[in-house]
């Protein structure tokens, strides 16, 4: 489990290809002093598994679901993603539940400058169906970074990005129409679900999941 606190940016040196899987090579300067093979990273919100680790650099296998289903189909050697740690049973809980298990890609628009201040608002666009999980002051995972919604108008998403972030981050990387990595609230999809089983024996309501403590 991961809580969306980006912790480094690293550099994609290489991307291999090899009977329909790829190898991704990562350079990062500190967070590869913490790994051993087979131990578990998030790379721009998708969680991976290291499989060969230098003192420089981290190399992971790509199904080609993972490299369809995620912002990596436009990454290059060069290209900057973020990486965090899993979190520790002993550690602060920083940002919110996020898993590694991408829902989807948005479409980022922008990253504009707030006038007379040095934050910034951040426009992603988002598919359809993860919409309805996604509300006004809620959290949601973009390329790995747990942020808050400030604001949505249809499936356009407006978060507020503070200069830290986006300093220590590879937003300031992204171009206009790049695809970002999504991880909507898990917590969202379980009610959804639980929602959705409700029968005439066992009525599953709102009122019912508040009155079980939910």
């Amino acid at each position: 489990m991961f809580t969306g606190i980006i912790e480094e940016v690293g550099r994609v040196t290489s991307i291999k290809q090899t009977k329909g899987t790829r190898r991704l090579t990562v350079a990062a300067e500190n967070l590869v002093q913490e790994l051993k093979k087979g131990d578990s990273i998030a790379v721009s919100g998708v969680c991976l598994t290291a499989v060969d680790i230098t003192p420089s650099s981290v190399t992971f296998d790509l199904a080609d679901e993972t490299w369809q289903r995620t912002s990596f189909s436009r990454i290059h050697e060069g290209a900057l993603v973020n990486l965090e740690l899993p979190m520790r049973a002993d550690g602060r809980f920083g940002g919110h539940i996020v898993q590694g298990h991408v829902d989807g890609t948005g479409e980022f628009i922008a990253l504009d400058r707030v006038p007379g201040a040095d934050d910034y608002w951040l426009h992603i666009r988002i598919p359809t169906d993860l919409a309805r999980y996604v509300i006004y002051k809620g959290s949601v995972s973009i390329e790995g970074i747990s942020l808050t919604v400030a604001r949505i108008e249809g499936t356009e998403v407006t978060v507020a990005i503070i200069p830290h972030t986006c300093e220590m981050t590879n937003l300031r990387s992204l171009k206009a129409g790049d695809p970002v990595n999504l991880e909507t609230d898990m917590i969202a999809k379980y009610v959804e679900k639980m929602m959705k089983g409700e029968s005439g024996n066992s009525p599953l309501t709102l009122e019912r999941l508040v009155q079980q403590g939910f």
